[in-house]
């Protein structure tokens, strides 16, 4: 297991030690009182130029960012506190009582005050008893706060509060989502701790009673025919690793990790001919929101933006050997503080590994006998979280070619509803007997701070259209590319077209490649939907940046985050669809390619009581960045086969196979 590595380089995250001094010296300087929380606590990033004057020698100053909350009045401040300086360089009061509102990110500590909020609330044991609930089933009760979303009532214009939807549990250990409590919702104010509203349907559903557990004890008998799978890297990985930098196959890049994105990556660049070719400066996930298609009690206000509402670097798995990553591993653990400031080592946050990806390239030329095959590797960065009933991995790959990946796993137990018996359910699928999963969509957006080749990049979207007929095209079968440069952000929200092939690029129109042309990258967008509600509900409102799959913006280090900074009971417009309204110039320029894809989730029994991993992602590729294939030096003999069958190191698998060549 790897150690926390010391703080070297500007982009470092904080440490142990930066963390706990950055909230001594908020609390001392600004005499917070002992109900001050704290649901963020990150580093404030040097730019692109603070970095440049790095370079040449000159010292940048340690920046820490905290978000204080005092939980007896829910006023919240932003803080910047120099661990250079040791001192306060701004604390500013968050007017979240005023339009368009907005609140910090639902902390654990709240979360763990809720289920006693509601059970002891009258009305809410006078509802469940309506659908056979007793006294004694009351104490195994589960609870589940959710965020609240935003529909313009009294008790959520500018209040710090959540949805609580409730399920029967016979045992601790049972699948609490195979028996959804129908058509009583309460609403916690989480200031006064107390039951703001109850929603108790008038139709009575009884309750499902029918167990769908996943404990390994519920399996006890698994298939017996599955024999080990053993990866094994004798000599050691291909990467190497010095603090939070990392090196692979021409590749270099920084990890970070933020509370609410979770994983970072910091410039990310390319050797090439013995240069370091800049790519990325700064990639990450900053927003996620899953807006559900019932519209009844329950489920219609559902719609969690887990990143902003919840934090998925809060919510980070500690991440386990042969089960959430297999082979030669390196991990990275985190350092992180709770609500009350307190530092923390989340263990083995990040999981980095070598796998095998099959043909990187192959030809068999018939005439001379020639036979030429290199397989490819990968390298993985990745972490998972947990967000209520879901659990998201997030999959950075990095290819031999100069390719780059971005994969989004979804696993973990769907949301349910109750059906009466001898009735079908309207809005979404069956599951099981009385148990229906109401259709949703998974939206995620991506950011990529953008630096091919250095300064000043300029995005392009192109398209093929079939050529009339004519004397340029006697036979039909010309096809030309349309191209569009994107010179403002209102020129770029688009959707992304498959008929036509529709794709963009990134390039530096201040260089020029092997072939006279600007290099570059181009993104290749995976068939994904956009958000399908309608335009003027809140969820549109609040999500807007699911309604396109690409926006570009000009760099603005105020913009970070795709619903913009707070989206928690928040009333709308903020984020992608605002940032664009400025409608800067983007040729040329310090860019930002944001990119939104995701799932439409259709239930089926096949997703219960756990559901099998969905995929969703995209894929940075080259274009016209390199003179020609960087992978055809690769050694023919990558993979000798191992005649040694012993696990060498408790991290290591054994694999084998050889690359065949003449």
């Amino acid at each position: 297991m790897d150690a926390v590595v010391a703080v070297t380089h500007p982009l470092d995250p904080l440490s142990l030690a930066e963390i706990a001094s950055a909230v001594a010296i908020l609390k001392d300087r600004q005499k917070l009182a002992a109900t001050f929380r704290f649901p963020i606590i990150r580093l404030e990033e040097p730019t692109k130029a603070d970095l440049a004057i790095h370079r040449v020698g000159d010292s940048l100053p340690r920046l820490a960012f905290i978000l204080a909350m005092d939980i007896s009045n829910g006023e919240t401040f932003e803080g910047i506190v120099d661990l250079t300086a040791g001192k306060v360089s701004s604390y500013i009061r968050l007017p979240l009582d005023e339009l368009p509102y907005g609140q910090p990110p639902v902390m654990l500590c709240e979360f763990e005050t809720v289920e006693g909020t509601v059970k002891s609330d009258p009305r809410w044991i006078a509802a469940v008893k309506k659908r056979g609930i007793t006294d004694e089933d009351i104490p195994l009760i589960q609870i589940d706060p959710f965020s609240s979303g935003y529909f313009g009532r009294e008790f959520e214009k500018g209040k710090r509060i959540v949805r609580a939807v409730s399920y029967w549990r016979e045992d601790i250990r049972d699948n609490g989502y195979a028996h959804p409590i129908e058509g009583v919702v309460a609403v916690v104010d989480l200031i006064t701790n107390r039951v703001v509203d109850l929603v108790d349907d008038e139709k009575i559903i009884p309750v499902p009673r029918k167990k769908r557990n996943y404990g390994r004890e519920t399996f006890s008998e698994p298939r017996p025919d599955l024999k080990p799978l053993h990866i094994v890297q004798p000599q050691g990985p291909s990467f190497t690793v010095d603090g939070w930098k990392v090196e692979w196959q021409n590749w270099s890049f920084r990890v970070g990790f933020t509370p609410r994105e979770g994983l970072v990556l910091h410039e990310l660049g390319i050797k090439d001919q013995g240069r370091l070719r800049p790519v990325v400066f700064r990639a990450s996930v900053t927003e996620m929101v899953v807006p559900y298609a019932d519209p009844t009690a329950n489920h219609y206000w559902k719609s969690a933006f887990d990143a902003g509402e919840y934090g998925l670097g809060r919510l980070a798995n500690s991440l386990e050997l042969g089960c959430d990553c297999l082979g030669h591993i390196h991990y990275f653990d985190v350092p992180a503080a709770d609500d009350f400031g307190q530092p923390f080592i989340i263990k083995n946050a990040i999981c980095m590994h070598e796998e095998d990806y099959g043909i990187l390239w192959k030809h068999y030329e018939f005439r001379n006998g020639i036979f030429e095959v290199r397989r490819s590797r990968r390298l993985v960065i990745s972490f998972f979280a947990t967000v209520g009933n879901y659990d998201y991995g997030f999959y950075w790959y990095l290819y031999q070619d100069g390719t780059i990946q971005l994969e989004a796993k979804l696993t973990g137990i769907i949301q349910t509803a109750a059906v009466a018996t001898g009735e079908t359910y309207p809005w979404g699928g069956m599951v099981d007997d009385n148990l229906g999963g109401p259709t949703h969509q998974h939206f995620f957006n991506a950011r990529l701070h953008m630096d091919v080749d250095g300064d000043g990049n300029t995005v392009t979207e192109h398209e093929f259209v079939p050529r009339p007929w004519g004397e340029d095209n006697p036979y039909g079968n010309v096809f030309d590319t349309r191209t569009r440069v994107l010179k403002r952000e209102l020129d770029s929200p688009a959707l992304a077209n498959g008929e036509t092939g529709r794709y963009w690029k990134v390039s530096n129109p201040n260089m020029r490649n092997s072939v006279g042309k600007a290099p570059g990258y181009k993104i290749v967008v995976m068939p994904s939907p956009v958000m399908l509600a309608k335009p003027e509900s809140t969820v549109a409102q609040r999500g807007g940046f699911a309604k396109k799959h690409i926006w570009v913006t000009a760099f603005d280090a105020r913009e970070k985050y795709a619903s913009g900074d707070y989206p928690n009971v928040h009333a709308g417009g903020d984020g992608l669809p605002g940032y664009v309204k400025q409608n800067r110039e983007i040729e040329n320029a310090d860019v930002v390619l944001w990119h939104s894809f995701g799932h439409t989730h259709v239930c089926k029994p096949e997703d219960f009581p756990i559901m099998p991993v969905e995929y969703a992602g995209f894929t940075l590729k080259p274009n016209g960045f390199f003179a020609s294939n960087i992978a055809m030096d690769l050694p023919p003999d990558g993979n000798e086969e191992s005649v040694d069958n012993r696990l060498p190191h408790s991290h290591e698998k054994i694999a084998s196979g050889s690359c065949c060549h003449t």
